[in-house]
């Protein structure tokens, strides 16, 4: 059973069709759209702020989410995949993103529409990371721009088979 913690008298919302693992935890003021799914170990702290998710939301296994106390807030678009041991702590995902596999995105970051950040960059406070764009390195960089069709058909992709797998456990 997946710990689903009220705080500060804000109680976790949910959205239709997600699947929460059995040792995901949800604290506080942190709602989530349709079709999301909180896979093992990940963890998303609305303790000290908001966190808001859209629809069709992966937050994989060990990704941590976390914000400032009364400073940042963490917001998450459409259709995005948080990968493996990921840490978004105060930052702005747009539609139609993948975070890499133990990526850091530090506070008032924004990601822009249809990218990529790379498996271990680092995204720092109030960097702003264009649309279209695949991001790498530490501090990460913008390595090239991507055609917005191709990058929104492999990341809808990847958001799609992570609902697949969540039916799997339901």
């Amino acid at each position: 059973m997946p710990i689903i913690k009220e705080l500060r008298g804000y109680k976790p919302k949910f959205g239709e069709n997600c699947f929460f693992a059995e040792n995901a935890v949800i604290v506080g003021d942190v709602t989530l759209g349709n079709g999301c799914s909180v896979w093992f170990s990940a963890v998303l702290r609305g303790d000290v702020n908001t966190i808001i998710i859209g629809n069709n939301v992966n937050i994989q296994d060990n990704a941590t989410l976390h914000t400032l106390y009364q400073k940042s807030t963490i917001t998450i678009g459409d259709n995005v995949s948080v990968g493996h041991n990921a840490v978004i702590h105060g930052a702005t995902i747009k539609n139609n993103v993948l975070i890499g596999i133990g990526a850091i995105i530090l506070d008032d970051a924004i990601i822009g529409e249809n990218t990529i950040i790379a498996a271990g960059s680092l995204i720092k406070s109030n960097t702003v990371v264009e649309p279209n764009s695949i991001y790498a390195g530490v501090p990460a960089k913008k390595i090239k721009d991507i055609d917005p069709n191709q990058s929104k058909e492999m990341i809808h992709k990847i958001a799609d088979n992570y609902q697949m797998y969540a039916n799997w456990y339901k």
